[in-house]
């Protein structure tokens, strides 16, 4: 049976440390780093991620801000509002919940966000910086998986790698990170999509595989070969009337029949999401620190 990834306790951990560089950075008169998020609309799962933000940001000692636009907020209303907060001085940190409502422009928010104040890593200047292997804020949930692999120990280097999924927000730039040179990466690294014919030569071939794809329990045992490392990004409501909800949360690999045959692997929930948190957390102290230090 494979050794569960426990991202909550590596979170925790982690949490515990910024708390403390929070507290010496406000000790030596510097206020605390200031995280603002952009929530338009009432979609029940962003809701529910901007509100762990929030309990993370007061968890660690960070001052937080959520603005929350209505449905049919124009895309002049959204673009004036993120120009304003890139202007405040107070903030360090910047996100926009995605996804957005149909009718927004999702690239052109992002891009409109000060690069500065991008922790959420997505802006095309930290994206060419991330490629170029130059200091960046990286995504925050490939940010956390690669801090999730070198917190649990897991080999990397000559490594096979195989993602799947190909976003901009994890497939991409988790296929630029782990082919990187250094510490914690030096994988040859596959990246497979919905494309990608006969998926599962790739995946009986791989060390590692990142499942990344939004596909309920897709990744199924006869995908794997024992002793791989299974990540899993993937998190889908389904329904679950045994629940009091009404759903359950599930993600790309079924997690029943995969895990006897893993070395390691993440559960859902409790893996990778809230390691996607505390990277957001970590790039907001950095951008702080930058921010302050210009002044």
């Amino acid at each position: 049976m494979a050794n569960v990834i426990d991202g909550k306790a590596i979170a925790e951990k982690i949490k515990g440390e910024i708390a403390e560089e929070v507290a010496r950075m406000v000790k030596e008169g510097m206020r605390a780093p200031h995280l603002a998020a952009i929530l338009v609309g009432n979609d029940g799962a962003s809701m529910t991620y901007v509100g762990h933000k929030e309990k993370a940001c007061e968890r660690v000692g960070l001052k937080s801000t959520v603005y929350r636009l209505e449905r049919n907020t124009s895309q002049q209303q959204l673009l004036s509002l993120i120009r304003e907060i890139n202007d405040d001085d107070n903030i360090d940190g910047l996100i926009v919940q995605l996804p957005l409502p149909e009718g927004l422009d999702e690239q052109l928010v992002i891009n409109t966000i000060s690069a500065d104040k991008d922790v959420d890593g997505f802006h095309p200047f930290n994206t060419g910086k991330m490629m170029l292997g130059l200091p960046s804020f990286l995504p925050a949930t490939p940010y956390g998986i690669m801090t999730l692999l070198k917190e649990s120990k897991i080999e990397t280097r000559g490594k096979h790698c195989v993602i799947i999924g190909r976003s901009n927000i994890v497939g991409k730039p988790m296929a630029n990170l782990l082919s990187a040179k250094g510490e914690g990466a030096d994988c040859t690294v596959t990246l497979c999509h919905s494309r990608t014919p006969d998926l599962k030569h790739f995946t009986l071939d791989a060390d590692i595989i990142i499942a990344a794809l939004g596909h309920p329990k897709f990744l199924t045992a006869d995908m794997v070969k024992p002793g791989a490392v299974i990540i899993d990004v993937g998190i889908t409501r389904v329904e679950d009337k045994s629940k009091k909800s009404g759903f359950r949360l599930q993600g790309d690999v079924d997690y029943e029949n995969v895990a006897p045959i893993a070395s390691y692997i993440t559960p859902v929930p409790g893996g990778v999401g809230p390691m996607t948190i505390v990277s957001l957390l970590k790039n907001t102290v950095a951008a702080s620190k930058i921010r302050q230090a210009r002044k």
